[in-house]
């Protein structure tokens, strides 16, 4: 499966200076990872997130919004942003950021 690479450029531009930052293909798209640890990513036309169960679950009340199910299960820290969601810059760097501060509570994988 193809994915946007139009908004995996986005993403790349808003996470490229960060320390400790790599991408690598999977999902069956592209994944952001700091410090070794998956942030996000983009699978098909949707942006993935990683937020953690409890900001997950508050931000599957926004618009745009869904579970995250790749594997037929759905992975309760991660949700997915359609489309719709992302078009506008401010709206894509909101939601990056919030997976920016998940993530930076974890331990480096590096």
């Amino acid at each position: 499966m193809a994915y946007d690479e139009a908004l995996a450029d986005r993403i790349h531009q808003l996470l490229c200076r960060r320390a400790g930052y790599s991408q690598q293909k999977m999902f069956g798209g592209i994944c952001f990872l700091l410090n070794g640890n998956m942030c996000c990513g983009v699978t098909g036309t949707n942006l993935m997130l990683r937020l953690g169960e409890k900001k997950a679950a508050q931000a599957l009340q926004e618009p745009f919004t869904h579970e995250m199910d790749f594997t037929g299960k759905v992975m309760k820290s991660m949700i997915y942003i359609k489309a719709e969601g992302t078009q506008e810059d401010i709206d894509l760097k909101e939601w990056v950021n919030q997976a920016v501060k998940f993530v930076r509570t974890l331990p480096d994988k590096t």
